[in-house]
Protein backbone atom coordinates (compact mmCIF):
# COMPACT_ATOMS: atom_id res chain seq x y z
CA UNK A 1 0.00 0.00 0.00
CA UNK A 2 1.60 3.74 -0.79
CA UNK A 3 2.06 5.96 1.31
CA UNK A 4 0.95 9.40 0.73
CA UNK A 5 2.52 12.94 1.95
CA UNK A 6 0.55 15.34 3.75
CA UNK A 7 2.12 18.46 4.93
CA UNK A 8 5.44 16.66 5.15
CA UNK A 9 4.58 14.12 7.41
CA UNK A 10 4.64 10.62 7.06
CA UNK A 11 0.74 8.98 6.60
CA UNK A 12 -0.81 5.66 5.98
CA UNK A 13 -4.34 5.51 4.51
CA UNK A 14 -6.98 4.03 6.99
CA UNK A 15 -7.19 0.92 5.64
CA UNK A 16 -3.60 0.10 4.82
CA UNK A 17 -1.56 -3.16 6.73
CA UNK A 18 0.81 -1.29 8.49
CA UNK A 19 2.90 -3.42 10.81
CA UNK A 20 2.67 -0.58 14.31
CA UNK A 21 5.97 0.11 15.73
CA UNK A 22 7.37 1.72 18.82
CA UNK A 23 10.33 4.08 19.23
CA UNK A 24 11.81 4.47 22.57
CA UNK A 25 14.30 7.07 23.07
CA UNK A 26 13.13 8.27 19.43
CA UNK A 27 15.02 11.41 19.32
CA UNK A 28 13.89 13.18 16.09
CA UNK A 29 13.09 10.39 14.41
CA UNK A 30 15.23 8.57 12.50
CA UNK A 31 15.02 4.69 13.31
CA UNK A 32 11.50 5.64 12.41
CA UNK A 33 11.78 7.05 9.25
CA UNK A 34 14.03 3.80 8.17
CA UNK A 35 11.18 1.89 9.25
CA UNK A 36 7.71 4.18 8.46
CA UNK A 37 9.16 5.88 5.23
CA UNK A 38 9.21 3.46 1.60
CA UNK A 39 12.25 5.34 0.80
CA UNK A 40 14.27 3.37 3.31
CA UNK A 41 12.61 0.37 4.41
CA UNK A 42 8.61 1.12 5.13
CA UNK A 43 5.97 -1.01 5.72
CA UNK A 44 5.57 0.07 9.66
CA UNK A 45 3.28 2.62 11.32
CA UNK A 46 3.83 4.84 14.62
CA UNK A 47 1.96 4.00 17.02
CA UNK A 48 4.29 5.66 20.09
CA UNK A 49 7.19 7.61 20.19
CA UNK A 50 8.46 8.55 23.98
CA UNK A 51 12.03 10.89 24.46
CA UNK A 52 12.91 13.09 27.14
CA UNK A 53 14.14 15.96 24.95
CA UNK A 54 10.82 18.29 24.10
CA UNK A 55 12.80 19.42 20.46
CA UNK A 56 13.32 15.91 19.60
CA UNK A 57 9.64 15.19 20.38
CA UNK A 58 8.92 18.57 18.44
CA UNK A 59 10.20 17.36 15.59
CA UNK A 60 8.93 13.65 15.66
CA UNK A 61 5.80 15.16 15.54
CA UNK A 62 6.22 17.33 13.06
CA UNK A 63 7.50 14.13 10.56
CA UNK A 64 5.42 11.05 11.66
CA UNK A 65 1.86 10.55 12.51
CA UNK A 66 1.44 8.52 16.07
CA UNK A 67 1.56 9.61 19.30
CA UNK A 68 4.60 12.05 20.42
CA UNK A 69 5.48 12.26 24.02
CA UNK A 70 8.07 14.15 25.93
CA UNK A 71 8.49 12.43 29.23
CA UNK A 72 11.23 9.91 31.04
CA UNK A 73 10.54 6.85 30.51
CA UNK A 74 11.29 5.59 34.09
CA UNK A 75 8.26 7.72 35.25
CA UNK A 76 5.91 7.18 31.58
CA UNK A 77 6.23 4.17 32.36
CA UNK A 78 4.43 4.04 35.80
CA UNK A 79 1.18 5.87 34.77
CA UNK A 80 0.16 4.69 30.64
CA UNK A 81 -1.57 2.26 29.24
CA UNK A 82 1.20 0.60 26.96
CA UNK A 83 -0.17 0.30 23.22
CA UNK A 84 -0.30 -2.85 21.47
CA UNK A 85 2.57 -2.90 18.73
CA UNK A 86 4.82 -5.17 16.28
CA UNK A 87 8.16 -4.55 17.07
CA UNK A 88 10.06 -1.74 19.75
CA UNK A 89 12.71 0.26 18.41
CA UNK A 90 15.15 2.75 19.99
CA UNK A 91 18.56 3.15 21.22
CA UNK A 92 18.93 3.75 25.07
CA UNK A 93 21.07 6.68 25.75
CA UNK A 94 24.52 5.58 24.89
CA UNK A 95 26.92 7.98 26.80
CA UNK A 96 27.16 5.07 29.50
CA UNK A 97 28.54 2.43 27.56
CA UNK A 98 30.42 5.28 25.11
CA UNK A 99 34.22 5.03 25.05
CA UNK A 100 33.97 9.35 25.34
CA UNK A 101 32.53 8.69 28.40
CA UNK A 102 35.20 8.53 31.06
CA UNK A 103 33.12 7.94 34.30
CA UNK A 104 30.65 4.67 32.85
CA UNK A 105 30.88 3.24 36.52
CA UNK A 106 27.81 3.58 38.17
CA UNK A 107 26.07 5.71 35.03
CA UNK A 108 22.64 5.01 35.42
CA UNK A 109 22.17 5.63 31.77
CA UNK A 110 23.60 2.24 31.25
CA UNK A 111 20.23 1.14 32.92
CA UNK A 112 17.66 2.55 30.87
CA UNK A 113 17.32 -0.41 28.64
CA UNK A 114 15.73 -2.15 31.59
CA UNK A 115 12.21 -0.27 30.58
CA UNK A 116 12.85 -0.64 27.14
CA UNK A 117 12.80 -4.14 27.82
CA UNK A 118 9.58 -3.82 29.65
CA UNK A 119 7.55 -2.05 26.91
CA UNK A 120 8.65 -4.32 24.59
CA UNK A 121 7.42 -6.85 26.56
CA UNK A 122 4.08 -5.42 28.02
CA UNK A 123 3.17 -4.06 24.28
CA UNK A 124 2.98 -7.32 23.16
CA UNK A 125 5.95 -7.02 20.46
CA UNK A 126 7.24 -10.11 18.66
CA UNK A 127 10.40 -8.22 18.10
CA UNK A 128 12.32 -5.28 19.33
CA UNK A 129 15.71 -4.15 17.76
CA UNK A 130 17.95 -1.82 20.18
CA UNK A 131 20.38 0.35 18.75
CA UNK A 132 23.77 1.30 20.58
CA UNK A 133 27.27 2.04 20.67
CA UNK A 134 29.86 -0.48 19.45
CA UNK A 135 31.37 -0.45 22.73
CA UNK A 136 27.91 -1.79 23.83
CA UNK A 137 28.97 -5.43 22.41
CA UNK A 138 32.22 -5.35 24.41
CA UNK A 139 30.42 -4.38 27.75
CA UNK A 140 29.25 -6.29 30.68
CA UNK A 141 25.99 -4.92 29.95
CA UNK A 142 25.36 -7.22 27.16
CA UNK A 143 25.07 -9.78 29.50
CA UNK A 144 22.50 -8.23 31.27
CA UNK A 145 20.15 -7.27 28.39
CA UNK A 146 20.19 -10.74 26.99
CA UNK A 147 19.50 -12.39 30.30
CA UNK A 148 16.28 -9.73 30.80
CA UNK A 149 15.44 -9.92 27.28
CA UNK A 150 15.19 -13.92 27.84
CA UNK A 151 12.88 -13.61 31.11
CA UNK A 152 10.36 -12.03 28.72
CA UNK A 153 10.63 -14.51 25.92
CA UNK A 154 13.03 -12.90 23.75
CA UNK A 155 15.78 -14.62 21.81
CA UNK A 156 18.73 -12.16 20.85
CA UNK A 157 21.30 -12.05 18.32
CA UNK A 158 23.65 -8.94 18.63
CA UNK A 159 26.13 -7.52 15.78
CA UNK A 160 28.19 -4.75 15.41
CA UNK A 161 26.37 -3.17 12.19
CA UNK A 162 28.36 -0.14 9.54
CA UNK A 163 25.58 2.31 8.01
CA UNK A 164 28.16 2.23 5.44
CA UNK A 165 27.43 -1.02 4.31
CA UNK A 166 23.66 -0.20 3.91
CA UNK A 167 23.83 3.28 2.19
CA UNK A 168 24.24 5.87 4.38
CA UNK A 169 27.11 8.20 3.61
CA UNK A 170 28.64 7.92 7.45
CA UNK A 171 31.07 5.24 8.51
CA UNK A 172 28.98 4.80 11.75
CA UNK A 173 29.49 1.53 13.83
CA UNK A 174 26.85 0.30 15.91
CA UNK A 175 25.54 -2.62 17.94
CA UNK A 176 22.41 -3.63 17.07
CA UNK A 177 20.50 -6.61 19.46
CA UNK A 178 18.25 -8.04 17.57
CA UNK A 179 15.09 -9.79 20.05
CA UNK A 180 12.40 -12.29 19.01
CA UNK A 181 9.98 -14.31 20.93
CA UNK A 182 7.62 -17.11 19.54
CA UNK A 183 9.68 -16.95 16.78
CA UNK A 184 11.25 -19.77 15.10
CA UNK A 185 14.73 -19.57 14.28
CA UNK A 186 13.85 -20.42 10.30
CA UNK A 187 12.49 -17.27 10.26
CA UNK A 188 15.49 -14.91 11.18
CA UNK A 189 18.02 -13.54 9.25
CA UNK A 190 20.42 -11.45 10.96
CA UNK A 191 22.00 -9.24 10.39
CA UNK A 192 20.82 -7.98 7.44
CA UNK A 193 22.97 -8.70 4.19
CA UNK A 194 24.78 -5.27 2.95
CA UNK A 195 23.24 -3.56 0.15
CA UNK A 196 27.18 -1.62 0.06
CA UNK A 197 30.98 -2.30 -0.04
CA UNK A 198 34.00 -0.68 1.46
CA UNK A 199 35.90 0.03 -1.92
CA UNK A 200 38.78 -1.82 -0.09
CA UNK A 201 37.22 -5.12 -0.78
CA UNK A 202 36.10 -6.90 -4.02
CA UNK A 203 32.39 -7.08 -3.95
CA UNK A 204 29.66 -6.97 -6.53
CA UNK A 205 28.12 -4.36 -4.48
CA UNK A 206 28.12 -0.77 -4.79
CA UNK A 207 30.91 0.81 -2.85
CA UNK A 208 30.35 2.97 -0.09
CA UNK A 209 28.34 6.10 -0.25
CA UNK A 210 30.77 9.01 -0.17
CA UNK A 211 30.65 12.94 0.88
CA UNK A 212 30.44 14.25 -2.75
CA UNK A 213 27.82 12.08 -3.24
CA UNK A 214 25.48 13.93 -1.15
CA UNK A 215 26.66 17.45 -0.18
CA UNK A 216 29.25 18.20 -3.36
CA UNK A 217 25.59 19.61 -5.02
CA UNK A 218 25.43 22.66 -2.31
CA UNK A 219 26.51 26.00 -2.64
CA UNK A 220 28.61 28.26 -0.03
CA UNK A 221 26.16 28.71 2.89
CA UNK A 222 24.45 31.96 3.35
CA UNK A 223 23.80 33.79 6.73
CA UNK A 224 24.31 32.34 10.16
CA UNK A 225 20.41 31.88 11.31
CA UNK A 226 18.06 29.06 9.80
CA UNK A 227 16.35 29.95 7.08
CA UNK A 228 12.78 29.47 6.00
CA UNK A 229 12.72 26.73 3.18
CA UNK A 230 14.90 23.19 2.70
CA UNK A 231 17.83 22.87 1.76
CA UNK A 232 19.13 26.20 2.69
CA UNK A 233 16.73 26.42 5.71
CA UNK A 234 19.90 24.18 7.60
CA UNK A 235 22.49 25.47 5.08
CA UNK A 236 23.93 28.67 7.18
CA UNK A 237 27.38 29.15 8.25
CA UNK A 238 29.23 30.80 11.22
CA UNK A 239 31.41 33.61 11.77
CA UNK A 240 34.73 32.33 12.92
CA UNK A 241 37.62 34.71 13.75
CA UNK A 242 40.40 35.35 11.79
CA UNK A 243 42.44 33.09 14.05
CA UNK A 244 40.17 30.37 13.40
CA UNK A 245 39.59 31.11 9.80
CA UNK A 246 43.95 31.01 9.27
CA UNK A 247 43.59 28.03 11.01
CA UNK A 248 41.12 26.23 8.32
CA UNK A 249 43.24 27.25 5.56
CA UNK A 250 45.91 25.84 6.78
CA UNK A 251 44.58 22.16 7.16
CA UNK A 252 45.54 20.72 3.50
CA UNK A 253 42.28 18.15 1.83
CA UNK A 254 42.37 15.15 4.08
CA UNK A 255 44.09 17.15 6.76
CA UNK A 256 43.90 17.26 10.79
CA UNK A 257 45.50 18.96 13.43
CA UNK A 258 49.17 17.36 12.75
CA UNK A 259 49.08 19.48 9.46
CA UNK A 260 47.87 22.71 11.38
CA UNK A 261 51.06 21.89 13.40
CA UNK A 262 53.60 21.57 10.91
CA UNK A 263 52.50 24.37 8.82
CA UNK A 264 51.61 26.58 11.34
CA UNK A 265 53.24 26.13 14.62
CA UNK A 266 52.49 29.36 15.49
CA UNK A 267 48.61 29.14 15.53
CA UNK A 268 48.00 25.89 17.17
CA UNK A 269 47.08 25.58 20.12
CA UNK A 270 49.44 24.61 23.41
CA UNK A 271 47.46 21.64 24.43
CA UNK A 272 47.55 20.32 20.77
CA UNK A 273 51.55 20.83 20.47
CA UNK A 274 51.82 19.38 23.96
CA UNK A 275 49.56 16.21 22.63
CA UNK A 276 51.43 14.60 20.38
CA UNK A 277 49.80 11.67 20.24
CA UNK A 278 45.96 10.44 19.44
CA UNK A 279 42.65 12.38 18.18
CA UNK A 280 44.01 12.21 14.19
CA UNK A 281 40.09 13.61 13.26
CA UNK A 282 40.57 16.18 15.43
CA UNK A 283 40.32 19.60 13.39
CA UNK A 284 40.20 17.27 10.14
CA UNK A 285 38.99 17.51 7.17
CA UNK A 286 36.45 15.36 5.35
CA UNK A 287 37.31 13.52 2.45
CA UNK A 288 35.51 14.26 -1.04
CA UNK A 289 36.06 10.24 -2.50
CA UNK A 290 35.17 8.63 1.19
CA UNK A 291 32.14 8.57 3.66
CA UNK A 292 31.62 10.74 6.42
CA UNK A 293 33.22 10.05 9.98
CA UNK A 294 30.57 9.36 12.60
CA UNK A 295 28.60 12.49 12.88
CA UNK A 296 28.24 13.44 16.58
CA UNK A 297 26.40 16.39 18.20
CA UNK A 298 28.86 19.12 17.78
CA UNK A 299 29.70 18.73 14.58
CA UNK A 300 29.77 22.40 13.78
CA UNK A 301 32.90 22.68 16.27
CA UNK A 302 35.66 21.23 13.96
CA UNK A 303 38.01 21.23 17.19
CA UNK A 304 35.82 17.98 18.05
CA UNK A 305 36.28 15.91 14.79
CA UNK A 306 36.96 15.55 11.36
CA UNK A 307 34.17 17.95 10.61
CA UNK A 308 35.44 20.47 8.30
CA UNK A 309 34.66 21.06 4.50
CA UNK A 310 36.88 19.15 2.10
CA UNK A 311 37.55 21.96 0.10
CA UNK A 312 35.65 25.16 1.78
CA UNK A 313 37.85 26.69 4.63
CA UNK A 314 34.86 26.26 7.23
CA UNK A 315 32.56 23.52 9.45
CA UNK A 316 30.20 21.54 7.75
CA UNK A 317 26.57 23.23 7.93
CA UNK A 318 23.52 21.49 9.57
CA UNK A 319 22.58 21.01 6.26
CA UNK A 320 25.82 19.08 5.32
CA UNK A 321 25.50 17.19 8.57
CA UNK A 322 22.04 15.99 8.08
CA UNK A 323 22.62 14.53 4.63
CA UNK A 324 25.67 12.98 5.73
CA UNK A 325 23.53 11.21 8.65
CA UNK A 326 21.16 10.22 5.60
CA UNK A 327 18.12 12.45 6.66
CA UNK A 328 16.26 13.68 3.29
CA UNK A 329 16.05 17.77 2.90
CA UNK A 330 12.49 17.39 3.25
CA UNK A 331 12.61 16.34 6.94
CA UNK A 332 11.90 19.07 9.22
CA UNK A 333 13.92 19.51 12.41
CA UNK A 334 12.52 22.10 15.27
CA UNK A 335 14.56 23.61 17.53
CA UNK A 336 17.19 26.11 18.14
CA UNK A 337 20.75 25.21 16.60
CA UNK A 338 22.27 23.66 18.82
CA UNK A 339 18.99 21.53 19.46
CA UNK A 340 18.53 20.09 15.96
CA UNK A 341 22.75 19.70 15.97
CA UNK A 342 21.92 17.44 18.87
CA UNK A 343 18.93 15.75 16.98
CA UNK A 344 21.41 14.96 14.19
CA UNK A 345 24.13 13.62 15.90
CA UNK A 346 21.91 11.72 17.85
CA UNK A 347 20.28 10.17 15.28
CA UNK A 348 20.30 6.78 13.70
CA UNK A 349 21.28 6.95 10.03
CA UNK A 350 17.82 5.67 8.25
CA UNK A 351 19.49 3.46 5.56
CA UNK A 352 20.63 1.74 8.84
CA UNK A 353 17.36 1.67 10.21
CA UNK A 354 15.54 0.79 6.58
CA UNK A 355 17.31 -3.00 6.07
CA UNK A 356 16.69 -3.78 9.65
CA UNK A 357 13.36 -3.00 9.43
CA UNK A 358 13.00 -4.91 5.81
CA UNK A 359 14.37 -7.57 7.91
CA UNK A 360 11.47 -7.42 10.70
CA UNK A 361 8.81 -6.87 8.08
CA UNK A 362 10.13 -10.09 6.15
CA UNK A 363 9.95 -12.32 9.54
CA UNK A 364 6.50 -10.59 10.61
CA UNK A 365 5.12 -11.27 7.29
CA UNK A 366 6.77 -14.90 7.23
CA UNK A 367 5.03 -15.64 10.51
CA UNK A 368 2.10 -14.37 9.19
CA UNK A 369 1.62 -16.69 6.04
CA UNK A 370 3.12 -19.59 8.65
CA UNK A 371 -0.15 -19.11 11.14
Amino acid sequence: MAHSMAMGRITSPRNAEKLRVIDLFCGAGGMTLGFCDPRFGGGFRSVLALDNDKAAIATHAANFEGEAVCDNIEEWIKHNEIPEADVVIGGPPCQGFSLLNKNRTGDKRRELWEPFLEIADRSGARVFVMENVAELARSPELAAIRRKAKSFGFETIPAILNAADYGAPQTRKRTIILGYRNVSGDFVEFPPLPTHASPSIDSNLPKWRTVQDVIADLPPPVGTEIGAKAPMDLHFGRTPTQLSLKRYKAVPPGGNRFDLQRKAPSITPDCWIRKTSGGTDLFGRLWWDRPSVTIRTEFYKPEKGRYLHPDQHRPITHREAARLMGFPDSFKFKGTKVEIARQIGNGVPPHLAGALSKLVRAMLTALAKAA
